[in-house]
């Protein structure tokens, strides 16, 4: 079996297993390519987009898919050139303002507008760009979580710990980072196997770049909620919540206990609290 067969084939268990029953799925056109979204949830429910970090598929917000889907219509996005089921198009995204422009086709093909965007680390990140790129009250909300590369920079630790994952991707390199950085956490294992056989998964280069300038975090007229992971080796919890807190106007900050940030957003116990933050935040009408 080929290493992207034994990956799809990896990803489709994960969905058959984790994932409500009557989850169904799209293939979204954009001009990047073509974009994988797994939904679940009530048709008439408000719309909730859930945007993975890197590497980790949508078929990482399973928990939140269960918890979250019995009143939203939950979207769960695989990003275009990474792991998981978009196929990318022969129009590369290069720029934020191809990603920012990517998202923006994939919630035209969902038909849905002033929408709720939740991202995970790099996630975080596209989503946080998103809204502040998005025309007025596409996002009606944002939630991103232990966001990479949003208020603060990664860990020189982090980032040496991960140089050889990077270089080489493996599944064995993926699994003993991942091990290193959760603390030894019990990670699903059927999920596991995905995340590490997404190591050999053909990918694009991700765009990077900068932080957002403060002026343009300053000027975002969405109410946002920030959710730090306590243990998280990726970056300094507390610096990421004080920058946040101090460059957001219209910005909540809690900290998961317990949580690194690659046990979010699946893990158990964090789940259920990082589940608890985001509903009481959904349901707020501020």
């Amino acid at each position: 079996m080929s290493t992207t067969t034994s990956f799809l084939a990896a990803y489709d268990e994960v969905l058959a297993a984790k994932w409500p029953a009557g989850t169904t799925h799209a293939e979204i056109p954009t001009p990047y390519g073509t974009t994988r979204v797994n939904t679940c949830g009530p048709e008439d429910t408000p719309p909730l987009v859930l945007l993975a970090g890197g590497g980790s598929t949508s078929t990482v917000w399973y928990a939140q898919a269960a918890h979250l889907g019995r009143t939203r219509r939950v979207h769960a996005v695989d990003l275009v050139g990474d792991a998981g089921r978009s196929v990318a198009g022969e129009r590369p995204v290069r720029t934020v303002a191809d990603l920012t422009a990517w998202l923006d086709a994939v919630l035209d093909g969902l038909g849905v507008d002033g929408v709720v965007v939740c991202g995970h680390s790099y996630g975080a990140w596209i989503a946080l760009h998103h809204a502040l790129h998005a025309r007025p009250h596409r996002v009606r909300k944002l939630i991103l979580l232990d966001p990479t590369q949003c208020f603060a920079g990664f860990r020189p630790g982090y980032l040496l710990r991960a140089l050889p994952m990077l270089v080489r991707p493996g599944a064995g390199r993926t699994r003993t980072f991942l091990e290193w950085e959760t603390g030894g956490a019990a990670l699903d294992p059927t999920w596991l196997r995905l995340r590490c056989a997404a190591a050999g998964f053909p990918s694009a280069r991700p765009v990077t770049g900068p932080r957002p300038a403060p002026e343009a975090l300053s000027g975002l007229d969405v109410p946002t909620l920030i959710l730090t992971a306590e243990n998280s080796r990726a970056h300094h919890p507390a610096r990421v919540a004080a920058a946040a807190a101090r460059l957001l106007p219209h910005a909540r900050t809690a900290t998961i206990p317990g949580a690194t940030h690659h046990t979010l957003p699946l893990h158990e116990p964090a789940a259920t609290e990082l589940n608890r933050r985001i509903e009481d935040f959904l349901t707020d009408a501020r």
